[in-house]
């Protein structure tokens, strides 16, 4: 297995973990709010320390490609290019949400039949989320939202729901259907990206460093939700 140095600055919270073998064998997390540039290069080396005291080769950098704050994103971003220019090693991006999804998926007991909506918060009444099936298949693909009463209306008539995320405590007291439940506490996290990272490596899925760029919270228009029945396939 491959041995991947995952990176995460999307959100708040600043997060560097080493991977190998399916398994976490360095992990670093600062919640303190926005605090990536004084973190990330010593999480960083720290990490790259870690596996050298292991005699491991790094053969990939990976990185949360958003959606998220734009800051964040930069910083994380160029981190690891810079690290994959240096190093000479492949860029792997996995999505922000997807990477919620999955320390929910594999830390939580679920309702087989659940499906995951992650939420990253915007302003006001805005989140950016999407919507996963537990083999993390996308049901609704990333897309800005307008939460109201109706939102994820035809979805939860069908089946339970969990939000999570930073935007979903705004969304508690609006979205009221019983089959809608809520799960604190979950962060965009390094050491929740190993499975997508590992999955893009054995897949050969990597980005091109010189011109790749993360998917920023202002590159996405809100609308409101129009609650067509979505499909699983």
């Amino acid at each position: 297995m491959p041995v991947i140095l995952n990176i995460e600055t999307s959100t708040d919270v600043c997060s560097v973990a080493l991977t190998c073998d399916g398994e976490v064998i360095f992990n670093r997390e600062n919640y303190k709010s926005m605090s990536h540039a004084s973190s990330l290069g010593g999480y960083v080396q720290e990490a790259l320390s870690a596996a050298k005291s292991r005699h491991l080769a790094l053969d990939a950098v990976a990185v949360s490609r958003g959606p998220g704050s734009y800051t964040g994103l930069r910083i994380g971003v160029s981190e690891a290019k810079g690290l994959c220019f240096g190093l000479d090693v492949p860029l792997i991006a996995v999505d922000t949400l997807a990477v919620m999804a999955c320390a929910v998926m594999f830390k939580k007991n679920i309702d087989e039949n659940a499906l995951l909506c992650p939420m990253i918060d915007a302003r006001r009444m805005e989140v950016y989320s999407a919507v996963y099936d537990r083999a993390l298949n996308p049901v609704k693909p990333i897309s800005a939202e307008i939460i109201d009463a109706g939102s994820y209306a035809d979805i939860l008539s069908e089946r339970p729901v969990l939000f999570f995320g930073n935007g979903a405590e705004k969304c508690r007291e609006v979205i009221t259907s019983p089959q809608a439940h809520f799960i604190a506490d979950i962060y965009p996290l390094a050491a929740d990206m190993l499975a997508l990272s590992e999955m893009a490596f054995r897949r050969s899925q990597f980005e091109n460093v010189a011109y790749f760029e993360p998917f920023y919270l202002k590159e996405f228009v809100a609308t409101k939700p129009k609650n067509k029945v979505l499909s699983n396939e």
